[in-house]
């Protein structure tokens, strides 16, 4: 859909978050004068009619007969497009469209690198962007990262790092470099299966000209494969981590240590974005110096400090059982106190539990609402050390005691964090201040043009 399409057209925004106000600005900017309705939450509403006056404000979510009187409904990404009202409006002939779909129309000449995955998506677009930056290159660093693409719907930049979740990867077209980090299951409540979720964020494989994709991801490859443009990382004859150096092939480039994000993965996030420069045509092996001096992102195995003999890492970020076992893996030999558990989406942790049959931390605190679930699991696999408590403020006390002033509590909990907070933002700043030291408010650094 191009923005010509909406002209003249009955048109409303679903959904007040940070997408949608950005989306209402573009619509008041490109199409002056038209009518455009808003569908937000009713504590929501008094705040859209004090930015935007000339809006009429449902403070109601909207039903099938409501969508059906638009011809075009712009929508947020967190609302899914396999609701049954949206669905049977589509069937009525209302057309569904997003701010990232309206960019790119607006934007087929721009140099893209789309990125998504399971996990490493932020964090790999993010050293794309700073790399590129390294280099000189003007560089957009936008997406589900944390600024919606109309936000900078009049920049200019020499390359474009977007971020697409899998609720928006089937809104991109046109792009130059499409990457895959990883290919697990997640946000099935969304989707509805499995199979479904994949589907969807592999859609950036036909919107992409070329595509780099994980070549540890067997399950990945073979999707991709015949793809006309695949590239892989993390395999011998490319970009990948070997004997603690990331290589290019044979040649030795850069100490993976140097890497200033911990972990392998983000050694192999960095190879990723290596990688993806590299076949947009840029020197990457000038550019990798530059991992030393990368920010790491917040909520991403963040170490928060040391009090009274214990360390507290803030993986707040985390919200499928493997990416707990990589924070695991991450720590390292330390004495650890696992903090996992949050909203339930019914994700398999029969992997997670395999894997503490082998080695388990020294505490796994379960917490939220699937906390229960999970014990339960690992107590019916023979596991120790496993604690159960409600909330994350008992989690918090619990992995505490359990290490006695030696060792490293880790909050990464595997799932998501809508049964106790707004997003896994609150949550991390709620864990670091549970833990004593001050919730920074920080966001990102590098979203948009520099």
């Amino acid at each position: 859909m191009r923005w010509a399409d909406l002209e003249g057209r009955r048109i409303a925004v679903w959904g007040f978050g940070r997408e949608g106000r950005a989306a209402l600005h573009a619509l008041a900017r490109r199409l002056p004068g038209q009518r455009v309705d808003l569908y937000c939450a009713a504590d929501e509403a008094g705040a859209a009619r004090t930015a935007f006056p000339d809006v009429l404000v449902h403070e109601v979510a909207p039903d099938a007969d409501a969508l059906a009187s638009y011809d075009i409904v712009v929508k947020s990404p967190g609302i899914s497009a396999y609701k049954p009202e949206l669905l049977a409006a589509k069937e009525r002939g209302t057309r569904f469209t997003s701010g990232s779909a309206l960019w790119f129309s607006g934007h087929e000449d721009a140099r893209t690198i789309a990125v998504t995955g399971t996990k490493g998506k932020s964090t790999t677009s993010a050293l794309i962007a700073h790399l590129a930056r390294s280099l000189g290159v003007r560089t957009a660093l936008a997406g589900n990262i944390g600024m919606p693409l109309l936000e900078l719907d009049e920049s200019h930049a020499d390359l474009w790092v977007i971020e697409l979740s899998s609720f928006q990867t089937g809104e991109a077209f046109g792009v130059d470099l499409g990457v895959v980090t990883s290919l697990y299951e997640e946000h099935l409540d969304w989707h509805g299966s499995r199979e479904r979720y994949v589907d969807d964020k592999l859609k950036l494989l036909a919107a992409s000209a070329r595509v780099l994709v994980n070549a540890g991801q067997p399950h990945l490859l073979a999707r991709a494969e015949r793809h006309p443009g695949l590239h892989t990382f993390g395999d011998a004859s490319g970009w990948h981590v070997h004997d603690g150096w990331i290589q290019r092939g044979d040649e030795r480039i850069i100490d993976a240590h140097r890497v200033s994000a911990p972990g392998l993965h983000n050694a192999t996030n960095a190879c990723a974005a290596l990688a993806a420069l590299e076949i947009m045509g840029f020197d990457a092996r000038a550019a990798a110096p530059a991992l030393s001096t990368f920010v790491p992102l917040p909520h991403r195995l963040q170490p928060l400090g040391t009090r009274d003999g214990v360390a507290w890492i803030n993986d707040s970020i985390s919200t499928t059982p493997l990416a707990s076992l990589a924070a695991l893996e991450s720590v390292g030999a330390k004495r650890v106190a696992l903090i996992v558990g949050g909203h339930d989406r019914g994700l398999d942790w029969t992997p997670f539990v395999e894997a503490m049959r082998v080695h388990a931390p020294a505490a796994i605190v379960c917490q939220g609402a699937n906390g229960g679930r999970i014990a339960d699991a690992l107590d019916a696999a023979g596991i120790g050390r496993v604690h159960r408590v409600n909330d994350l403020a008992e989690a918090v006390n619990t992995a505490r005691r359990a290490l006695a002033g030696d060792g490293c509590v880790v909050l990464s909990p595997g799932a998501p964090s809508f049964d106790q907070f707004r997003d896994y933002a609150e949550r991390g700043k709620r864990f670091a201040e549970l833990a004593g030291f001050e919730a920074h408010a920080a966001g990102i650094r590098g979203l948009g043009v520099e």
